[in-house]
């Protein structure tokens, strides 16, 4: 399989469970991922408690999972297929890559800041600023694709070289 296949095939499985799976978070209880919020809306409400810190443990080790598994999975497919490093750096950079774009693009500016459902709005931060800041967004892809590069770069080293 070429890498632009690679690329789309797991990163578009990666990029819909993974929203699938933050979006069951917010709907179950939006307080869950307080930390993700704006600074604006973090301060307007209590901090976590003791139980929704550890629901928020259980969450994100499934969501560390499959932000593992599928890069993984797509550098494992193109060793397969006998590829260079490089090509194998590629297929699991771009999984991930394209779970930050639509993140950015889907889960983020659509859903977040423009759409604003209310099940994602957390009680008493109704129709705040933060909600709208595609800015702190766009820093959040910034900073996914620093984490890609590196996390890739691990990827490639362990499939090359186990």
């Amino acid at each position: 399989m070429d890498i632009l296949s690679t690329i789309i095939i797991y990163g578009i499985a990666c990029s819909f469970l993974i929203s699938i799976v933050v979006l069951a978070q917010l709907w179950y209880n939006p307080r869950l991922l307080l930390q993700d919020y704006p600074k604006d809306v973090q301060q307007q409400v209590p901090p976590k408690t003791p139980a929704e810190k550890r629901v928020s443990t259980y969450w994100a080790v499934v969501l560390f999972l499959l932000m593992l598994a599928f890069p993984l999975a797509a550098a494992l497919s193109s060793k397969a297929a006998h590829h260079s490093f490089l090509e194998v750096f590629l297929s699991a950079f771009g999984v991930l890559f394209l779970f930050n774009l639509v993140d950015l693009l889907v889960m983020d500016w659509l859903i977040v800041c423009t759409i604003t459902p209310k099940f994602l709005v957390i009680p008493g931060t109704e129709g705040m600023a933060g909600y709208k800041n595609y800015a702190m967004h766009f820093k959040g892809l910034l900073i996914g694709t620093g984490v890609s590069v590196v996390l890739s770069l691990l990827f490639t080293t362990l499939v090359m070289f186990l």
